[in-house]
């Protein structure tokens, strides 16, 4: 994804949110809030930030927490938080629930993971296969807390929103996303034909949605 928004000419950074990729921050002191906190101090003036799948309530505290460095949020196939519901409690808006027989709760009571058997089905099935094996092995048990924590009511995100639907996705079903981008105006709602991961299945296309966005902003 970088490299096709640098061709766009665009400045971009992807970070690793705390227990993430390669950062060790114990899984036990992460909170929604040490997540947020994270953004914020990566943020330079005038960001455009995108928060996917889950990222959706991170970037949406961060803008809670100091929006002066953020010019707008783009959730890309990502839970958009509402009111007094914590993103566990969105998943259930809808009856469908694709990701439920994949959930592995670990021993230590504090994380979860995906199976990883199933994985490429529901995240990666448009990916190429070298890729996937790339996102498998980046896997790694996600904090729960995190996911069962609303956002604070008392601070409005009253930053310019777009949502990207992902009309294949597998994990987050296509008519929840419908539901949640149906809360922002139509010229701000913008979709690919792609499952759960555009930024591995087509990264060029992705780039020249973020891009469109980015110059109509």
């Amino acid at each position: 994804m970088i490299p096709a928004l640098e061709t766009l000419g665009h400045e971009a950074r992807a970070i690793d949110l705390p227990s993430h990729g390669a950062d060790q921050t114990p899984a036990s002191k992460v909170t929604l809030e040490t997540y947020a906190e994270a953004i914020v101090a990566a943020l330079k003036l005038d960001t455009i930030l995108v928060g996917h799948s889950m990222g959706g309530f991170p970037i949406s505290r961060a803008a809670q927490i100091d929006p002066r460095n953020i010019a707008r949020l783009v959730y890309l196939c990502a839970y958009t938080p509402w009111p007094d519901l914590s993103l566990s409690e969105m998943r259930k808006l809808v009856d469908e629930q694709p990701l439920v027989p994949a959930f592995r709760r670990g021993a230590d009571g504090v994380t979860m993971t995906f199976d990883k058997s199933m994985a490429p089905d529901l995240f990666y099935h448009d990916c190429p296969p070298e890729t996937v094996s790339f996102a498998l092995g980046a896997l790694c048990p996600q904090p729960i807390a995190p996911m069962q924590t609303p956002l604070p009511n008392h601070a409005e995100v009253t930053l310019p929103r777009s949502y990207i639907t992902c009309r294949d996705d597998r994990a987050i079903p296509p008519g929840l996303q419908e539901l949640m981008a149906a809360k922002l105006p139509a010229q701000d709602r913008h979709s690919l034909p792609n499952s759960h991961s555009p930024f591995f299945a087509a990264p060029k296309a992705l780039a020249q949605v973020l891009d469109s966005i980015a110059r109509s902003a």
